[in-house]
């Protein structure tokens, strides 16, 4: 009987991760060993019902990984701070960007797949445009310390000659189940959802800008299961050669009266938007 492909996921507690965790359980079959630091949170909700081998610490990865480069097949990585108005940068800098370098050189050196997660707010104010052209990667200037320790992990790849030996994935603005649990990083999506069930208003920002009217902003979103299968693809034999950086989103821009709208009729209650300073 041929051995199960051993696959670890860090972040695997979370809303991409769980979701990776479901998707492989009922797909691939593998044995599943997974990374998180459940601390005091819900997080470990999103796992209950899930099928893996073993759940670790993060500060335990690197033992564990010892004497198991004949085991492991890939690592999805998706742990992270993500937290964009946290300014610890020393924190992110040791938690985002040299702990993921130090994971992509154990795989890079066993000849792993590596798959990790980028982040679309590497962008910054979208001014420079959302093309996933490495070439690109030096110009772009993040507004917060979460998107430059992902730039920076980014610049580490290509500066080292490693894209394509990796798949970096820059998600956009990803919802959908199993986000309870990040309070006041949960989704645009999550919050507004519960804002119209229990107040029947969505509040919306004014425009600060002619160019747009009340509302009229846009962001790409992408519904979290979506944003699994695309991740998967990429442990697919067929995509195994494939590396570099990949915008992961719908790729059309929606608005937000739009989508508070359909909010809304999704609720089957009647539109009620307010726009406040």
């Amino acid at each position: 009987m041929s051995r199960r492909p051993m696959i670890v996921i860090t972040g695997a507690a979370g809303l991409i991760g769980s979701g990776v965790v479901r998707y492989l359980n009922d797909v691939k079959g593998c044995e599943l060993v997974l990374v998180d630091d459940l601390k005091q949170g819900e997080k470990w909700k999103n796992l209950v019902g899930k099928e893996f081998s073993t759940l670790i610490s993060k500060h335990a990865l690197f033992d564990w990984l010892k004497g198991k480069e004949g085991e492991v097949d890939a690592i999805v990585h998706l742990g992270a701070c993500s937290d964009t108005v946290e300014t610890d940068a020393d924190y992110l800098m040791e938690n985002n960007v040299r702990f993921s370098i130090r994971l992509a050189e154990w795989a890079l050196g066993y000849n792993k797949r590596f798959i990790y997660a980028s982040s679309a707010a590497t962008y910054g104010d979208g001014t420079l445009g959302f093309s996933d052209d490495e070439t690109k990667i030096e110009s772009l200037r993040p507004l917060n310390m979460y998107a430059f320790s992902k730039q920076l992990v980014d610049l580490w790849m290509k500066r080292g000659n490693v894209l394509g030996r990796v798949v970096g994935l820059k998600y956009f603005n990803v919802y959908g189940p199993n986000e309870y649990h990040k309070k006041h990083m949960a989704s645009m999506v999550f919050k507004m959802m519960q804002k119209a069930k229990s107040d029947r208003v969505i509040q919306l920002y004014k425009s600060n800008d002619p160019a747009f009217e009340d509302g009229g902003q846009k962001r790409d979103f992408i519904y979290v299961k979506d944003a699994v299968r695309m991740t998967c693809a990429f442990l697919e034999p067929e995509y195994r050669s494939i590396g570099g950086l990949f915008n992961v989103g719908q790729g059309i821009a929606t608005t937000w009266n739009e989508l508070a709208r359909a909010l809304f009729d999704a609720l089957g209650l009647e539109t009620n938007i307010q726009y406040i300073d």
